[in-house]
């Protein structure tokens, strides 16, 4: 079946069916996620087992996931601009390969020193992964699916998160030594990021942004043969971009940049304020150890139907409702878990703003990389990551602070405000649900 003559290489990728180069696409990045995502949910179920072996105080423990944040905060950045300047696959593979190397030598930590160390470089490599990994995906998507299936790469969130839930309950309570071996296992990263250098293609986007047209066409042609296509036309040149919007606080960008980076600041705030100190907190309510990581586990799991109801949503209702949406459902799930007694009532509570939370999650994911022209959709995406993980630095620092003040219940309640402040700021971004990447959207 012969493509459009008359369209370029951008469009015809955005005319195409989901195809098994868009599948094979979508789990190469996606086990990247999980990995990601196992290695920042370890930290929580390492946290637990350090407090008990090292008689680490509520101050020292919130210090772990912080430091991490705060390597997180740089590599986003860093992971941006580098992925506009040598590629979207390069980045990926280079921070899988970074911080699976520091996750394994994090389980020779001998002293709290040595494993903030590591817990810093681990940041460095996982802040740059997840902007770069849905901007990638996100310019290969076709424009009437492309939400979709960037929730659906967001969700593989969901399965790294219990796999560290699983090796969290099944590791870390075994031995003394258990949770170096949890760590251990989070050494996978740097094996697969020589998968992802070598199976993986780079985007279109990029190339053409670049010059590197032979490039770009080869690959286009990959994903039509692909889908039974075959180019038949002349080979359309794009124009660049206007050199006016090379920058994101540029009058046209400025404000979508001002409104992404408030959502990215107040749902990073409450979601690692909340899903870092779960199983501590639990604990610390008279929970036991192996108690406490089960009801984790459980919550976890209700991420995905979260996941499944955002990629549903997102197409069907639009990117800027659904996130909206599902962050009002977080705060009220937060509230609730503020105001829970029983143990019943704290799983249910939990369960609800995991299955929000990470809609939500999934619904930020897709919109970021679109609000950008290709030029700077690496900085933007990952300067507003770099921006949120302040608040991520933030809220492990602030738990003890407000646990001293007011209790748990004073936590969620905290946490439950960011969110309503996180849907306001959504509420402003525009609405890019059946729009082409780089088609102007100031009238939307």
């Amino acid at each position: 079946m012969p493509t459009s003559p008359g369209l370029t290489a951008s469009q015809r990728l955005d005319d195409l069916p989901f195809t098994g180069k868009h599948r094979k696409l979508l789990v190469g990045s996606g086990v990247g996620w999980a990995l990601d995502a196992m290695d920042v949910g370890l930290v929580a179920y390492i946290m637990v087992a350090l407090t008990v072996q090292w008689g680490l105080t509520p101050g020292q423990l919130s210090l772990i996931p912080a430091v991490g944040f705060a390597g997180m905060a740089i590599g986003a950045s860093l992971g941006g601009l580098l992925a506009d300047r040598i590629g979207r696959r390069q980045v990926f593979a280079l921070t899988l390969l970074v911080y699976g190397l520091a996750t394994g030598a994090a389980a020779l930590s001998w002293s709290v020193a040595a494993l903030l160390v590591f817990r810093f470089v681990i940041g460095l490599g996982l802040g740059a992964e997840l902007p770069v990994a849905s901007t990638l995906v996100s310019e290969f998507a076709p424009k009437r699916i492309r939400g979709r299936v960037v929730v659906v790469l967001e969700a593989f969130w969901a399965v790294g998160w219990t796999l560290a839930a699983l090796i969290g309950y099944l590791l870390v309570p075994a031995s003394d030594d258990g949770w170096r071996w949890a760590l251990a296992v989070g050494a996978a990263p740097a094996v697969y990021a020589v998968v992802v250098r070598r199976g993986l293609p780079e985007s279109v986007r990029f190339l053409l942004s670049k010059g590197r047209t032979e490039e770009a066409e080869r690959v286009v042609r990959e994903f039509e043969a692909s889908a039974g296509r075959k180019h038949t036309g002349e080979v359309l040149v794009e124009e660049a971009p206007p050199a006016g919007r090379a920058r994101i606080w540029a009058p046209g960008l400025r404000r979508r940049t001002a409104a992404l980076w408030a959502v990215w600041f107040f749902v990073n705030f409450s979601y690692y304020g909340a899903f870092t100190w779960i199983p501590s907190l639990l604990v610390a309510d008279g929970f036991s150890v192996i108690r406490s990581l089960e009801f984790t586990l459980i919550i976890t799991l209700a991420q995905l139907p979260g996941y499944a109801l955002a990629a549903w949503l997102i197409e069907a209702w639009g990117r800027r409702s659904t996130l909206a949406t599902f962050l009002v459902g977080s705060a009220v799930a937060a509230l609730a878990y503020a105001n829970a007694g029983t143990g019943g009532q704290i799983l249910a509570a939990g369960m609800l703003l995991s299955f929000f939370n990470l809609g939500a999650w999934g619904a930020l994911y897709a919109v970021t990389p679109e609000v950008y022209p290709t030029a700077v959709r690496g900085r933007g995406a990952g300067s507003a990551a770099g921006f949120g993980r302040i608040a991520s630095i933030l809220a492990p620092l602030s738990v003890p602070l407000l646990l001293g003040t007011g209790g748990s219940g004073l936590v969620f309640v905290v946490f439950g405000v960011a969110f309503v402040l996180a849907a306001v700021a959504a509420l402003t971004l525009p609405e890019m649900r059946g729009a082409a990447l780089d088609e102007p959207v100031a009238a939307r």
